[in-house]
């Protein structure tokens, strides 16, 4: 077990006691109704608790945060990009102490739980920029003496509801753009990772407060089926975005569009890298390995699937296993560990389950596919990731298992390759691995790849924040972070004005006056 001495320094460095207060409005509320446990994936130990928000103090919560929309939305943008410039700078300054909570409570290894902060920095740094390039068109009128150009205004309170694999990041690349646009922001963390939200609220409550700017950012916390179905069907909510699996982003979409609010719906992947014969191999053993084991594979982004060019299939795969056999398994405080824990022991469970219906339906298991014991860390949740040799007519394979389980595929031409690449419910990253310009340029055409996201000799895990980040078909559709994504979280005003001395009328209408 985990020293509990350590423990409390993880949390004091970053203002957390032994049970915190999960409401922030302004303030933060020192009731709630119940305590939420959030236990390190680590060693299974208790890490501290958290007081839900009751449906009384939520109410509470949405009303400031529209006052505090009526104060915001009226700033100039590059005002509101100071205030993310500085809780930029502030990240900057925790970002270690923050990256040690998150490798605590989800399990994330030192380099990836910072690396989670370092996103929130490039993501701040990124709407900053664009704190002063929110253009609108300029469009040409048919009418003699008018001008006519469209602008964005600020949404409304937005809600955001993350998950525990990027239990801040992910807040981050929708609350930064969001605020430069002139949103105020409610943040439903998961209740498996309730403790980094409050842990990143408290530092920009500080520069918020210091600044002297209104508090556009909250928290609430609680369960799914409370807190959450309150943010989605609340209306004064003019956007809710989801991050988390098919069935709640279905259940949420409906609850959303009921009320004709709007939705950016982050889903499942089932991402798949197509490994040609014209690959450069060492490229694509790298891209395939690190995107199946990053994040002990509980990515949106990882790897589920390699389709392989038959005629290097047995080298590449024999090649892949050697990967996986020196990949340490083992607790994220370790040196040299790439996977570490799952989340919780129902995801060791699904992990589990999985292998055996891939096994019932005839896959063969190449690698790994068990529960994995780590010395000193018994009551963790660790599994020894698997590689799976796929057989036709499998339906496992088309279920997103969050967990590090790939599956292998042959295939012969790029033609089969597409087709099996595209057979599954869930759109959001794909890549490819070639050097042959014809088959890169057939994977990015319209009968190509069906992702929101396509990568060339580069893996599926992970994107770029200046990219808009999102996928296709169950995987929800919208986009959040980089390129126009700031659309979303702004209403679009088509504007004419007549300057003329004379009000033409369409159809030739005229009245006597």
């Amino acid at each position: 077990m985990m020293d509990r001495a350590e423990i409390s320094r993880i949390l004091s460095d970053v203002g957390l006691s032994e049970t915190n207060y999960g409401t922030f409005d302004g303030r933060w509320v020192d009731e709630g109704v119940e305590r939420i446990v959030s236990h390190s994936p680590v060693d299974g130990s208790e890490i501290a608790g958290v007081f839900a928000t009751s449906t009384e103090t939520y109410e509470h919560v949405i009303r400031k945060s529209v006052e505090a929309f009526n104060r915001w939305s009226l700033m100039p943008p590059p005002e509101r990009g100071i205030l993310v410039r500085e809780i930029g700078n502030a990240l900057r300054l925790n970002k270690e102490k923050l990256g040690r909570l998150v490798s605590l409570e989800v399990g994330k290894t030192k380099s990836e739980g910072e690396g989670e902060i370092q996103e929130m920095i490039d993501v701040a740094d990124f709407a900053v920029g664009l704190s002063r390039q929110l253009y609108g068109l300029t469009i040409a009128s048919e009418r003699p003496n008018h001008r006519m150009y469209e602008q964005w205004v600020p949404l409304g309170p937005i809600g955001v509801i993350s998950s525990f694999n990027f239990p801040c990041s992910v807040w981050s690349w929708n609350s930064f753009i969001a605020a430069v646009a002139g949103d105020t922001i409610v943040w439903k963390p998961s209740s498996k990772a309730p403790l980094t939200a409050i842990a990143v609220m408290k530092v920009v409550e500080q520069v918020v407060e210091r600044l002297g700017y209104p508090q556009i950012f909250s928290l609430v916390t609680g369960s799914g089926g409370t807190i959450g179905e309150l943010v989605s069907g609340d209306r004064r909510i003019k956007l809710v975005s989801f991050t988390g699996s098919i069935p709640s982003g279905k259940h949420i979409s409906r609850v959303v569009s009921e009320r004709l609010g709007r939705t950016i719906l982050e889903l499942g992947g089932n991402n798949a890298a197509i490994v040609s014969s014209r690959s450069d191999m060492d490229i694509a053993l790298k891209g395939v390995a690190f995107g199946a084991l990053a994040t002990a594979g509980q990515r949106c982004t990882s790897t589920r699937r390699a389709i392989v060019d038959s005629a290097i299939y047995d080298s590449f795969v024999e090649r892949l296993i050697r990967a996986y056999s020196s990949a340490r398994v083992g607790s994220p405080f370790n040196e040299g560990v790439l996977v570490g824990p799952l989340i919780d022991d129902k995801a060791v469970e699904n992990f589990l389950n999985a292998i055996e219906q891939a096994r019932s339906e005839g896959g063969k298991i190449l690698f790994g596919g068990s529960r994995a014991s780590i010395k000193g860390h018994e009551n963790g949740h660790y599994v020894i990731p698997a590689v799976i040799e796929a057989r036709k007519g499998m339906k496992i394979d088309k279920v997103e298992t969050f967990a590090p389980i790939l599956y292998i595929y042959r295939y012969n031409t790029i033609e089969e390759a597409l087709e099996i690449h595209n057979s599954v419910p869930q759109g959001l990253s794909s890549s490819i691995f070639s050097n042959d310009i014809r088959e890169v340029e057939y994977f990015l055409s319209a009968r190509g790849s069906d992702c929101g996201i396509a990568n060339i000799n580069t893996g599926t895990a992970g994107a770029e924040i200046g990219g808009a980040f999102g996928g296709e078909k169950e995987t929800g559709g919208g986009r959040e972070s980089g390129s126009d994504s700031w659309k979303s979280y702004m209403r679009r005003q088509t504007v004419t004005i007549n300057y003329g001395r004379d009000l033409p009328l369409s159809q030739g209408v005229r009245f006597d006056i």
